[in-house]
């Protein structure tokens, strides 16, 4: 009988260890929340295979357990060492925000296929070519400035549009 109330105590354990490790621990349903499932079914049935006094007090005493350890873990600081506590308060600055508008010139600092980055005075950002690839080191002009995107065109193209 001692033997018995061993193997359901280490069953129930492990299946508690498990359980809370899959809750604090380890992201979505992992093997560890799956074997602690099995390991507290496991323990349960073993328990009323004893007798059902034993399964009726195991269980309880599981159930019991298992929320002690939960609250415990909630209410001591043990996870605070590895929670993320950085909030995020940076915003990403609208092109509109930064001065440019149609008509500025510019250079590309990478290839535009068909995004890419440019450089329009002292101001770098992202840039969209209007219909084509453009190389790196080729003068842009803007042609809009929509929401985010800053749609650009080769000085090129723009003076031949314009001749």
């Amino acid at each position: 009988m001692a033997l018995n109330i061993i193997i359901i105590i280490f069953l129930m354990a492990v299946a508690i260890f498990l359980i809370i490790a899959e809750i604090f621990l380890l992201p979505g349903i992992t093997i560890a929340g799956v074997a602690g499932a099995l390991f507290a079914i496991g323990g349960v049935a073993f328990a009323y295979s004893v007798g059902v006094t034993t399964g009726n007090i195991t269980l309880v005493a599981s159930i019991a357990g298992f929320g002690a350890v939960f609250l415990w873990l909630l209410r001591s600081n043990s996870f605070n060492k590895v929670a993320l506590k950085a909030d995020i308060d940076s915003a990403v600055a609208s092109p509109r925000d930064t001065g440019l508008k149609a008509g500025d010139e510019g250079i590309t600092l990478s290839r535009l296929a068909p995004i890419g980055k440019a450089r329009f005075g002292s101001v770098t950002t992202e840039a969209k070519s209007v219909n084509e690839f453009i190389d790196e080191n080729t003068e842009v002009v803007i042609i809009s400035v929509e929401g985010y995107n800053v749609v650009v065109d080769t000085k090129q193209n723009i003076n031949n549009i314009n001749t």
